[in-house]
């Protein structure tokens, strides 16, 4: 299958309290086909997160090159950054960061409205995903009045709402107790089957990682395959 993304050589390197360079990422390889599940495990501080967001265009790298089906990142303003990850990229984090004075409809809403959608086909799509992780009874709800594996269900929604060719998730089942998330890991699964979308998730849940198609460790600033974990296959 066709790579949607592409990353070769990254690396990433901040500058410490005593003014030295620490290097996080070391040379990061990374590519992802349409419709695949890929989990990334590692160590908390190993970079996982820093890696998500030099793949989701939130963050540039010191070094190496990041291209989603085929367009590179580097060069871009940031309006044109801006513009790709409303459109092309979809986002789910630990936290779901919802608006809390909108309903769970309106918050699915909003991305296609941001790209510029009627309102009327925006709130038939987001009825439509809404549905689809089990939400059709809570969609007048505000954020507040949803548990919080409801509220990650919304962020998930959401993050599907313009059709993006790839979605990345950091932590995504980390504030859930252990019924909400075998449910969203259900959805998560689902995903790529149902939306032919790819998903990359940086998780520490072995239950997560077990249903995707392949399982990476960041460990040393380099993606290798994790050993000693069954994979679902399918």
């Amino acid at each position: 299958m066709s790579a949607v993304l592409e990353a070769r050589e990254l690396r990433k390197t901040y500058v410490g309290g005593d003014g030295q360079p620490i290097e996080v990422l070391a040379g990061v390889d990374l590519s992802v086909s349409r419709g695949e599940f890929v989990a990334i495990m590692g160590a908390s501080g190993a970079g996982k997160s820093t890696l998500l967001h030099l793949l989701g265009a939130l963050d540039a790298p010191t070094a190496g090159t990041v291209a989603l089906e085929g367009q590179g990142y580097e060069g871009r303003t940031s309006v044109e950054l801006a513009a790709l990850r409303n459109r092309k990229l979809g986002f789910v984090f630990q936290f779901h960061h919802l608006l809390r004075e909108f309903t769970a409809r309106e918050n699915v809403m909003m991305p296609l409205l941001i790209a510029g959608v009627h309102p009327d086909p925006a709130g038939k799509r987001a009825d439509d995903l809404l549905a689809s992780v089990g939400l059709s009874g809570r969609r007048t709800h505000r954020p507040a009045q949803l548990s919080g594996g409801e509220q990650q269900r919304v962020a998930v929604a959401r993050a599907l709402a313009n059709d993006p060719v790839l979605i990345l998730a950091d932590e995504p089942s980390g504030n859930l107790d252990h019924a909400h998330s075998e449910r969203l890991h259900d959805i998560f699964a689902a995903l790529t089957r149902g939306y032919e979308t790819a998903l990359v998730v940086v998780t520490h849940n072995r239950q997560l990682a077990g249903r995707a198609d392949r399982v990476l460790s960041l460990e040393g600033g380099k993606l290798a395959p994790q050993a000693g974990l069954e994979v679902s296959s399918g």
